[in-house]
């Protein structure tokens, strides 16, 4: 794969993954009107669970699918690529539905009992429904990014997220009638329709062909069925592989799961514990997780359309042994997470208060982003090198770097919190950010062959941040007294131009080369 395909494949996904999170935070808005924060808490609460369930059918086999497609290429071998994907998809849908019937019958005792909030019960019982269709989505996701066509899976992202907005947006004024503890179970329904349909567009993708080759098909199902036999054992090759590759990716995550889930639990508990109520606990969690949090992940769209991109090159490139395309690739993703991270920061301590108050109406989720905007250049940094080092066959590096960052993040939950509240937490979160990107980062060093440009990928890119950033915020303050348009346009309009600036200047400067792309062809 290209330098120009990574940067084709990634433009795709993030034009998506903007389109989705712009649609996402106008439901957020939408979610924190009809929904009391109490309400968000414990809606916030069940996706623990999901994440556990999602690790155990889906998670470890897509990335598993990915990976063999993408060696197959590198081996220029195309002919199983179908077969890959069939084999994974037969064990995620084996799981997930055994997954479904377990939560359905055992809602209520997870939400009593693990949970620690009886009102997740009815949520978690829809929440099951999902399972099944969201295997499906996952391996032909797997599969076409595999295949480096990221295009079907930014518009499954893009559909599933306006389904899901659209139905609730519709149903909400009919059937919650000012309950929120029915809105909170119909956000829920939100994902599964969203998931049905994103599904569905998938399904069709895969399946519907053009006319003029429906008799070429039926002629290569017919042989297909002719050769049963002899693919029998090839299917059972495969399967083997999936198994091997997915099995320790699929252990890695749950644990990590897991530990996030039990980080999810004791955040309300520990914060009773404080001195708050317990809709006092669950008001503050929603806040965090459901507002503050999704504004931090939205810059994280461009690095995660790298992340996504990245794993299959490195697998191909290694399976061709490309080491120059791995040291070059690996090299530009870290610079460009670092840039984009640190420009994040410095939008979200500029303006972090004010976004919090005028997206949400909540001056706590504004503090709480200006307190988080430091996560940003390791959140984001973390996400691509797990990909890097993924793709190069090492997950067990990934997963022992997380599990200590989270074990740190616990241990905060546990002791800081019951004496400062939440902000012990929001420092937990960042101790164990900088951890874990810095393990990361030592573990990439290990293996790939790249020179550390400090003044390129970080000081420049600071320093431009620091002072666009004061004059911006300064510019801001005064111009807002006296403009006629509404405040949170004018914001938005000031948060653009700091982006417009820091791009023209990181050129100017130097630290962004366009010759940089050419090279890494």
């Amino acid at each position: 794969m290209s330098k120009n395909s990574i940067i084709k494949g990634t433009l795709i996904l993030t034009i998506a993954g903007f389109a989705t999170r712009i649609i996402g935070f106008f439901y957020r808005i939408f979610l924190s009107n009809l929904l009391r924060p109490e309400d968000m808490g414990i809606y916030q609460l069940i996706f623990p669970i999901y994440g556990m369930c999602f690790t155990l059918y889906a998670s470890g086999i897509q990335t598993s699918i990915s990976r063999l497609i993408a060696a197959e290429i590198g081996k220029n071998d195309t002919s199983n690529l179908k077969r890959i994907l069939r084999t994974g998809m037969t064990f995620s849908l084996i799981i997930a539905i055994t997954l479904s019937v377990l939560l359905h019958q055992n809602a209520s005792f997870i939400a009593t009992n693990i949970l620690l909030e009886s009102r997740c019960t009815a949520s978690l019982k829809i929440l099951s429904y999902v399972f099944p269709f969201c295997g499906i989505t996952a391996c032909i996701n797997g599969y076409y990014y595999g295949i480096k066509r990221a295009g079907v899976p930014a518009l499954t992202q893009l559909f599933e997220q306006i389904i899901r907005v659209a139905s609730v947006y519709v149903l909400a004024p009919l059937f919650a009638l000012g309950n929120s503890e029915k809105a909170c179970e119909l956000a829920v329904w939100g994902i599964v329709f969203g998931e049905i349909a994103s599904n569905a567009y998938n399904i069709i993708s895969m399946f519907i062909v053009k006319p003029s080759k429906i008799y070429e098909t039926y002629k290569l199902k017919i042989q297909a069925l002719r050769n049963y036999k002899s693919h029998k054992k090839e299917h059972v090759t495969y399967a083997s592989s999936l198994f091997k590759l997915a099995l320790p990716l699929t252990s890695n995550r749950l644990l990590i799961s897991i530990l996030s889930s039990i980080e999810a639990v004791l955040i309300p508990s520990m914060l009773r514990q404080y001195g708050l109520s317990g809709t006092e606990a669950l008001s503050v969690y929603g806040v965090l997780t459901g507002m503050s949090i999704p504004f931090i992940m939205f810059p994280s769209t461009i690095t995660n359309s790298f992340a996504v991109l990245l794993l299959p090159t490195v697998s191909e490139a290694q399976a061709a042994n490309n080491n120059n395309m791995i040291n070059k690739t690996t090299a530009l993703s870290i610079k460009y997470s670092l840039i984009i991270g640190i420009m994040s920061t410095g939008i979200f301590i500029t303006f972090g208060n004010s976004l919090g108050t005028l997206v949400f109406g909540n001056e706590s989720a504004g503090v709480f982003l200006t307190i988080l905007a430091w996560l940003c250049p390791f959140l984001y940094l973390t996400t691509t090198l797990g990909s890097i080092l993924n793709g190069l066959g090492k997950p067990h590096v990934t997963f022992l770097n997380t599990v200590v960052g989270l074990s740190v993040r616990i241990v905060f939950v546990l002791f800081l919190v019951p004496q400062k509240g939440i902000y012990g937490y929001l420092v937990g979160m960042l101790v164990s950010q900088i951890i874990i990107s810095t393990l990361d980062t030592f573990a990439i060093f290990r293996n790939v062959k790249i020179t550390f440009n400090a003044v390129d990928w970080i000081v420049k890119p600071g320093l431009i941040t620091a002072f666009i950033g004061f004059l911006t915020n300064r510019s801001y303050l005064y111009i807002k007294d006296h403009a006629s348009m509404s405040a949170l346009a004018l914001l938005l309009c000031f948060c653009l131009f700091l982006i417009i600036c820091y791009i023209i200047m990181l050129f100017i400067t130097k630290a962004v080369r366009m010759d940089e792309f050419k090279r890494a062809k």
